[in-house]
């Protein structure tokens, strides 16, 4: 198998997306610092995990997966370069280990050729080794653009059940840089690639625009579906390897652990041992930063206003009929994690006026980038 040209001193800047790429590898991998014995620490809830294939082939279909891929657009040229990183952890006994396949980078051009940069990587944790493959490709396609399709597999030796998670590449993603080219983004394309973004296909991870908002040269492979450039909150002074949570409940549930607690939990794992001594020297200011904020978002749209639908989900059938349908917005609402959605009435809609007590008979919900002001 060929070996992919490494980077020879132009590293990608993927510093400015490690604080949300942290987040994703440690996501769910303590779930609260519990002392070894504790039932909600039998079984890691971590984002995502690539299982040796044969392993895969031997439980047969509807098992778990041993092959990821993903698929995204280069708006560039021919003599663009990519550069990839891929990582994921390792577990030996109660402690991950961080791994990391070192970033290489190709011209597009070089890529051209079906699956004609691949890599090997393998590690060893105590008596288990990890084994792999990454392969990458392109094609050119309209508009000055190219999709790239990435893949690893996980090729590592059949273990026992009660061994499998040694043998598991946990939390696997991919931090991607380009020069001389933009990524495009899969959630809100330019109009040109709208159609060229929906034939990408991803499995088991998706990628999405990181690092600083003014630049389109960072792309975070997530094994969950992200918004573009996902940001820590600020007022998370360090990793509580449960960044779905919230910082100020788990530190008051930290400070609860008996003494013997602690105990086992700093004897466990090193990265246990330094959350803990971080929370407990955190003051009550410090306690009293870390109250969760609901960050409004100014969405430029308000009830009332008239819009036209342009659907791109297609989550159900209700975003092929409503494409292009008049709407008035009722509301304007927020979730969790800062996405701006409309609840809507459509300006045709015979039943829209058969509700109850004043409210509509039929609502629709938009995300904010499937309505168009008019």
């Amino acid at each position: 198998m060929d070996e992919p040209e490494q980077a020879a001193g132009n590293k990608a800047p993927f510093s400015v997306a490690d604080k949300i790429a942290k987040a994703i590898l440690y996501e769910g991998y303590l779930l609260y610092p519990y002392h070894r014995n504790s039932t909600k620490n039998v079984q890691r809830w971590t984002l995502g995990g690539l299982y040796p294939d044969q392993y895969v082939k031997k439980m047969g279909a509807g098992s778990d997966a041993s092959l990821m891929q993903v698929e995204f657009l280069i708006l560039g040229t021919l003599e663009s370069h990519l550069t990839s990183e891929f990582r994921f952890l390792q577990l030996s006994g109660e402690v991950a280990e961080e791994r990391t396949v070192p970033a290489f980078q190709t011209r597009l051009s070089e890529l051209l050729n079906p699956k004609s940069r691949s890599r090997l990587f393998s590690f060893q944790a105590g008596e288990k080794q990890i084994q792999g493959s990454i392969c990458a490709w392109a094609r050119q396609v309209a508009h000055g653009g190219f999709r790239i399709t990435l893949q690893v597999q996980n090729e590592s030796p059949l273990a026992r059940r009660e061994e499998l998670l040694q043998t598991t590449l946990v939390s696997p993603h991919f931090l991607l840089g380009v020069e001389g080219g933009e990524f495009v983004s899969l959630l809100e394309p330019q109009s040109d690639f709208e159609r060229l973004a929906e034939e990408c296909k991803n499995i088991g991870m998706w990628p999405v625009l990181a690092g600083s908002r003014e630049q389109r040269n960072i792309l975070l492979c997530s094994p969950i579906i992200l918004y573009d450039y996902p940001e820590i909150a600020p007022e998370s002074p360090g990793d509580l390897f449960d960044g779905t949570e919230i910082d100020e409940i788990l530190s008051l549930r930290i400070l609860t652990l008996t003494d013997e607690e602690k105990r086992e939990a700093r004897a466990s794992d090193p990265k246990v041992a330094e959350l803990l001594d971080r929370v407990e020297t955190l003051g009550p200011e410090a306690l009293g930063k870390l109250h969760g904020r609901l960050r409004r978002l100014n969405s430029g749209l308000r009830s009332g206003d008239r819009v036209r639908l342009k659907p791109k989900r297609r989550a159900d059938i209700f975003d092929i009929a409503l494409k292009d349908k008049m709407a008035t917005i009722l509301g304007v609402e927020e979730d969790f994690e800062g996405r701006i959605y409309y609840t809507v009435t459509i300006d045709d809609d015979p039943g829209k006026d058969l509700g109850i007590e004043g409210k509509p008979g039929h609502r629709f919900f938009f995300m904010s980038d499937e309505v168009e002001a008019v």
